[in-house]
């Protein structure tokens, strides 16, 4: 009996959650932050486009990590509404600023940049969304997380706790595999524009050097040109951003004009029809 009070103890836990609880908020975070964007872009821009992280799969793992990680923090702010908010507002905008920077290092990605906004931090933050991020802190921990939690509950009472959690560990594992794939497959992206002359990047010369070893291999250069071609990068990531040579920021759909960069175009935002009238 002491043994298993020792062991209960032990459990290892992260922000105060089990592991298990952790991934299973990280899965459906990612997967309620793609439907959040891809409403977004629709209402925003009147089409239907990626708004995934990765190349496969209905994931927005930028919403996952920031759910987790403010879930667990803001327990520490969950006293009133204003203390969440502040909570919020400085969780909300570390976590963005880190992930910004992930991106561009490790995925080569620009995610977002608010370089053209008021009370900007190198372009990865700036005060309105952290503003933003301190109202959603509210409603996250008073209302939306609690939903969350009844979601889990009613998991569990319809289906095996074992086969709940090899239904997590492989969906984990695809998400880890194709992150990984991901950043590779822009790592050629980025070296087919540099060759092409489209865009002169940062880093530049690494790339014309990626794209001159994949020359030297038949099979990976088929490989690309069949399942990752521009149109594929294109229609997975139609925001993709990236710092040209000058340190200006480029939208590279803008340099593939013969690309239809979204799925379905439902309608044109009244604002811009307005813009071209005036034009």
């Amino acid at each position: 009996m002491k043994n298993k009070k020792e062991k209960a103890k032990k459990k290892f836990t992260i922000l105060g959650m089990s592991i298990w609880r952790v991934l299973a908020y990280f899965i459906i975070y990612s997967i309620l932050g793609y439907l959040i964007e891809t409403l977004f872009g629709l209402v925003t821009k009147g089409v239907i486009e990626s708004r995934q992280s990765f190349l496969y799969g209905p994931f927005c793992a930028i919403y996952g990590l920031g759910a987790v990680i403010m879930i667990g923090l803001l327990q520490y702010f969950n006293k009133n509404n204003f203390s969440l908010f502040f909570g919020g507002f400085l969780i909300g905008s570390v976590v963005e600023y880190l992930v910004s920077l992930f991106g561009e290092m490790m995925l080569h990605v620009k995610w977002w940049d608010y370089s053209n906004m008021p009370l900007n931090i190198n372009g990865r933050i700036c005060v309105y969304f952290s503003i933003f991020w301190g109202i959603l802190a509210i409603f996250l921990m008073t209302y939306i997380n609690k939903k969350v939690d009844k979601l889990l509950i009613w998991l569990k009472e319809k289906i095996n706790i074992k086969a709940l959690k090899t239904i997590t560990i492989i969906t984990i594992i695809f998400m880890a595999i194709d992150c990984v794939y991901t950043g590779m497959a822009l790592r050629m992206f980025y070296a087919r524009i540099e060759h092409s002359g489209l865009i002169k990047m940062q880093n530049g010369e690494q790339y014309l050097l990626d794209y001159e070893e994949i020359q030297n291999k038949p099979g990976v250069k088929e490989f690309m040109e069949k399942y990752l071609s521009d149109e594929k990068m294109l229609k997975t990531f139609p925001n993709l951003k990236v710092t040209d040579i000058n340190g200006d920021i480029v939208l590279v759909k803008e340099v593939f004009p013969d690309i239809q960069p979204y799925y379905v175009k439902l309608f044109t935002p009244k604002q811009v029809q307005r813009i071209n009238v005036e034009n």
